[in-house]
């Protein structure tokens, strides 16, 4: 019989809580699992006595939902979202809706909505963050794909989105195809950034100041009652904190220094690549991942290379300052690199991205959720076509402010040898958007010289190109491009 309102395929952690979370909302749930076993075990268990179906057949599934039937996917990203698709084609009909909550490459959702609308279905692509609790207790929502398929799970999805103090959903319709999942990689490659910006604070206290966890953890406890109040800062606080239960230590000495990927950063850095904007703190947070991970390699180079010996001498609580406004310096700079690589896709796919709400969603809910979002939301409604969060008056001001102490954390940072990609990247950017002229002169004749791709003259009109015979025997052909 079809009663159900929402099918869910993928009984992991986030689609677990997610059927948790839409049951308590008041929908009912059908729910399958390839492996069986766990659907078993989850009506048997977390879903006893709730409006839960557990089904044993994607044919069973499907039967028991209300029209337009609507299936969500909460299954690894890649082959797994387009086997599953093809699965459920023979037993949906015409205005039914798939939707892929996963974390799928933007260009997969792209490629899928256009087959799925071709066959008459429609199709959503869906970011979903905020980790296991904000699954149960309200995610950032971030749909996108098929807009006829919207008025359909509105309802829903902003039913078990999480919500800002004033009641707004952090859910709102992105755009057409690959826009959602465009704006959660974009989302997760903020979070890369933001997380390696409070490692590298991290690693300043204790590397250059000495400071004990105990001072740590007391530091983002008042870091997280200002300007950097966030879920990131909040949950660094509770790990300064978190004691190793079989050693005593606190837990970041027992954890080995190799950080994991699941790739987002990396595409987000390469959608950067694809559209020429600039996104270095991203890169670098992705390339800091990376250099962890040849753990063995460092360790034995640490025996050979030799860096400085210099010890910090100065005032250490006010460093602790500078750290924090260097922090929040460096998090607005790489906001503002996500917020024009958004600006860059939405006129590269045709999509009408709304930016203040995109901050909305971003409010709360997911991973990056930190107070000054609000202002990003406050800066785009008060200047929709803003070409640059930096151009802002209240960040404007912010950079002004914090500028000093960052440069003075970077420059101390080089000093003592500890590494700050994220910081020193965030600063370089600043400084290179603020620059009327940057050495890409000097960088055009090289090109023009070994290769003739010629090069624009200040005293002519953009797009007129001109070739210099660099070494006189050179000729006067020259290349029909010079832009990839």
């Amino acid at each position: 019989m079809s009663t159900n309102d929402i099918g869910l395929i993928g009984l992991a952690v986030m689609g677990e809580n997610l059927i948790l979370n839409m049951e308590s909302h008041g929908f009912s749930v059908a729910v399958f699992n390839r492996t069986t076993s766990k659907v078993d075990n989850f009506i048997k268990g977390r879903a006893k006595g709730k409006n839960i179906k557990g089904c044993f057949s994607i044919e069973e599934l499907t039967a028991s939902l209300k029209r337009p039937r609507r299936v969500m996917l909460m299954v690894k990203a890649g082959q797994p979202v387009d086997d599953f698709i093809e699965l459920l084609l023979p037993h949906l009909e015409k205005g039914d809706i798939i939707i892929d909550g996963g974390n799928s490459h933007f260009p997969d959702t792209i490629r899928r909505t256009k087959y799925l609308e071709e066959k008459g279905l429609l199709y959503i692509g869906t970011g979903v963050s905020g980790g296991e609790e904000g699954a149960l207790r309200g995610p950032s929502i971030m749909p996108g794909g098929s807009p006829d398929a919207w008025p359909h799970v509105k309802n829903i999805f902003q039913s078990i989105a999480a919500k800002v103090p004033d009641g707004s959903p952090c859910c709102e319709w992105v755009g057409s195809n690959g826009a959602g999942h465009y704006v959660k990689m974009v989302h997760n490659g903020i979070e890369y950034g933001d997380m390696q910006m409070i490692c590298e604070a991290y690693s300043l206290m204790k590397n250059a100041l000495g400071m004990s966890y105990e001072e740590m953890h007391d530091a983002f406890t008042d870091w997280n009652k200002g300007e950097l109040d966030s879920y990131l800062i909040e949950i660094t606080r509770d790990i300064m904190a978190k004691k190793d239960e079989e050693t005593g230590k606190p837990m970041p000495e027992v954890i080995l220094d190799t950080a994991g990927q699941k790739g987002t950063g990396k595409w987000t850095s390469e959608a950067a690549l694809d559209l020429g904007i600039p996104a270095q703190t991203v890169a670098e947070a992705v390339f800091a991942r990376a250099m962890s991970a040849i753990k063995e390699e460092r360790v034995a180079a640490s025996k050979e290379l030799k860096g400085p010996q210099i010890q910090f001498t100065g005032n250490k609580k006010e460093f602790v300052e500078n750290i924090r406004k260097a922090l929040y310096a460096s998090k607005i700079c790489s906001y503002a690199q996500g917020y024009q690589l958004m600006r860059a896709a939405a006129e590269e796919y045709k999509w009408d991205l709304k930016y203040g709400e995109i901050a909305l969603m971003w409010r709360n809910g997911c991973i990056i959720r930190a107070q000054f979002l609000g202002k990003i939301k406050e800066a785009f409604d008060k200047k929709p076509d803003l070409a640059n969060l930096l151009l802002d008056p209240y960040f404007k001001k912010i950079i002004e402010e914090n500028q000093s102490a960052w440069r003075t954390v970077v420059s101390k940072a080089v000093e003592l040898g500890i590494p700050v990609p994220a910081f020193s990247s965030a600063l370089t950017y600043y400084d290179g958007y603020r620059s009327e002229r940057l050495p890409a002169n000097l960088l055009q004749a090289q090109r023009d010289y070994f290769g003739a791709h010629t090069y624009e003259r200040v005293d002519k009109p953009r797009g007129q190109f001109f070739h210099t015979n660099w070494t006189g025997h050179g000729g006067s052909t020259s290349a029909s491009t010079y832009n990839v």
